[in-house]
């Protein structure tokens, strides 16, 4: 059971169970399940009230509903009639197999509009090659495993006896690592629940290499989970009026949500207070008005250096968060504000700085094209 609470509690003859583990952790589960149980007592709240959702205007911004397809947006806004509300579509909704374990997360409206009408946005075909594509992954997957050593570093605490080049290359390597692990897993589920024909949010829409903000990456990382932090959190709490504050209550929930430990905190925490001068930026952006071309040089350039300092700060929260945990931050400091990590600190900057530029480019190229 979780640490605080245990068996022997109830009686001496349940005390065996207090270190027996099972061979399926189901708490790790219950994390999911207990965002499906919010999810569906929020819906079926809001769907006895006037909904604010115009579908007619989503329908002239949005694409996929322009083509006489239905986007998820659509189907989760909507609502459902109340005959959806019951107790077996309930039930199916929490122990739903192919997101059970692990999501990607799907409100309930989302799930429930989908039950009589399956999903009709990707075809049989564009099903397989998705498929073909997580094959094609996971063999990158093993190849890294069998032949790049980063979290073997890591783990064993021998990259703290390392030139900090290497601390680097090892810290990017275990966030790479990190990436295609989660990214291997949901898509994998998502795809068994498309063969289902129920459509989910896609997580990890865009690779960890190209995303050059804090809000970029958070919407592209757990994008599923992402969603349901805005429509049952971020929104009722006061939305972007009250951004500064909200982001604080919304990351803690996150933190605790996975477990109970400083070191998630510490990200937490960490990755909030790079939030503000990233929004603080954002907000004089947008309040400055460039009218020449050499303002928006300025601009480009700042952004640019603005990006490589966010990926840094990123890299920095989540080695704390998932790898380090809070008492190596002063570790992990120190290795790049000596002598010998100065050097290397800049040219991580350029770097990124030469990266975030790229990422520009690649915007833009895809803006001009649609």
């Amino acid at each position: 059971m979780e640490p605080g609470y245990s068996f022997y509690m109830i009686g001496q003859r349940w005390a065996y169970l207090d270190n027996f583990r099972g061979t399926f952790r189901w708490h790790i589960c219950f994390n999911f399940v207990v965002l499906r149980m919010i999810s569906f007592g929020y819906d079926y709240h809001w769907a006895h009230r006037d909904s604010h959702f115009d579908h007619k205007k989503h329908i002239q911004r949005c694409d996929i509903c322009k083509s006489g397809k239905t986007c998820y947006q659509s189907l989760q806004e909507r609502g459902v009639q109340n005959d959806k509300f019951s107790f077996m579509t309930y039930l199916s909704y929490l122990v739903y197999a192919p997101l059970y374990l692990a999501g990607p997360i799907v409100s309930f409206n989302a799930f429930a509009s989908q039950l009589d009408v399956p999903q009709n946005n990707l075809s049989a075909r564009d099903i397989a090659w998705y498929g073909l594509r997580w094959v094609f992954s996971l063999l990158l997957m093993e190849l890294m495993t069998h032949l790049f050593y980063y979290n073997a570093f890591a783990i064993s605490g021998m990259w703290k006896e390392l030139h900090p080049m290497d601390v680097f290359i090892i810290g990017y390597g275990v966030l790479i690592f990190m990436w295609l692990k989660f990214f291997l897993i949901w898509r994998y589920f998502r795809f068994w629940s498309l063969i289902c024909g129920i459509e989910v949010p896609e997580n990890m829409p865009r690779c960890i290499n190209n995303c050059y903000n804090l809000e970029t990456f958070w919407k592209n990382w757990h994008a599923s989970y992402n969603k349901w932090l805005v429509r049952y959190l971020y929104i009722p709490l006061g939305g972007t009026r009250r951004k500064l504050l909200n982001v604080w209550v919304v990351f803690t929930f996150v933190a605790i949500w996975h477990d109970l430990e400083w070191k998630l905190l510490s990200w937490a925490w960490l990755t909030c207070l790079f939030f503000i001068p990233e929004m603080i930026l954002k907000s004089a952006v947008n309040a400055f008005q460039v009218e020449s071309t050499h303002g928006e040089f300025v601009v480009r350039e700042l952004s640019a250096v603005a990006g490589a300092i966010t990926i840094t700060c990123l890299m920095v929260a989540n080695l704390v968060g998932f790898v380090i945990g809070p008492s190596g931050i002063s570790w992990l400091i120190s290795q790049f504000l000596n002598r010998e990590g100065l050097p290397v600190l800049a040219g991580m900057l350029l770097t990124f700085y030469v990266g975030t530029k790229l990422m520009f480019h690649i915007h833009d190229a895809k803006q001009s094209s649609s």
